[in-house]
């Protein structure tokens, strides 16, 4: 496994690109994490950097490739997991400085909510036992951010170790009755335009399934000594319905997920 010296060292490269906005490259071999182990280890150093800078602490977790789409546009055929910043969620309606941005892009998602600890001694979770610990679903949109010169060279594990494109989200009300999620029709408008569909069954099947992924990948590292378990009120992301989009400044965005309700935003 990396050394803590060599993990801190990759996290303040990838931390020095987050806040200059320079694309970001293969590291040096030795600060390169070579498989997912590796790379969630930076990815924890990097989260409690970009935290102690004022980017807020750990409001919860993104998953991506949870999807076919998904896993066909970035060629990964696996699920993976990145950290959500407190300072990055934000309430629709919002307009974000496209500026702040190096190239950002757009997925349409269902968020979950969670009501309580998820404690890693319950798993392995599935998509029934995992239920009991949502407290609410939200129409998403997932902002992405391509932080990088190639990320279809760069490899995997260093996505991952950078939140794998995670640059925050923009959520609609919460829904305490959401139904069969994976019956949920999701929309992405862009100025107005459809620019892609899905549904929940895409994910997994169903979200929950994401959502189980998570829990177990969580509570296999935590008795590995690696970080924690799910906690009440942690947000978590399930994935894009949509292939992501890559918007400008000046788009108006809006993810429509049914009886989920809607999302808009827009980028200044």
């Amino acid at each position: 496994m990396m050394t803590p010296e060599s993990a801190l060292f990759a996290a303040c490269e990838l931390f020095a690109a987050h806040l200059s906005l320079r694309a970001l490259d293969r590291l040096p071999d030795p600060l390169q994490p070579s498989d997912e182990t590796e790379a969630y280890q930076v990815q924890e150093t990097l989260n409690r950097k970009l935290s102690g800078a004022g980017f807020g602490e750990l409001a919860g977790y993104k998953i991506g490739c949870t999807t076919a789409v998904m896993q066909a546009y970035l060629g990964i055929p696996s699920p993976c997991r990145g950290g959500i910043l407190s300072s990055t969620v934000a309430a629709g309606g919002v307009a974000l400085n496209h500026a702040t941005f190096r190239r950002p892009g757009v997925e349409c998602e269902i968020a979950v909510r969670l009501a309580g600890d998820v404690p890693a001694s319950g798993a392995p979770y599935d998509r029934a036992s995992i239920a009991r610990f949502v407290e609410s679903c939200m129409p998403a949109a997932e902002i992405v951010d391509d932080r990088y010169t190639d990320w279809r060279t760069i490899g995997t594990p260093l996505l991952i170790a950078d939140n794998f494109f995670g640059a925050g989200c923009v959520l609609g009300a919460p829904v305490h009755d959401w139904g069969a999620l994976n019956e949920v029709a999701g929309t992405m408008l862009i100025n107005g335009a459809v620019v892609g569909t899905g549904r929940g069954s895409d994910v997994l099947g169903h979200p929950f399934e994401a959502l189980a992924w998570l829990a177990n990948q969580l509570a296999g590292q935590h008795r590995e000594g690696q970080g924690a378990g799910l906690k009440a009120g942690d947000l978590v992301l399930t994935g894009s319905v949509v292939q992501t989009n890559w918007v400008a400044a000046g788009d108006r965005v809006m993810m429509d997920l049914g009886r989920l309700g809607t999302v808009e935003f827009s980028f200044g």
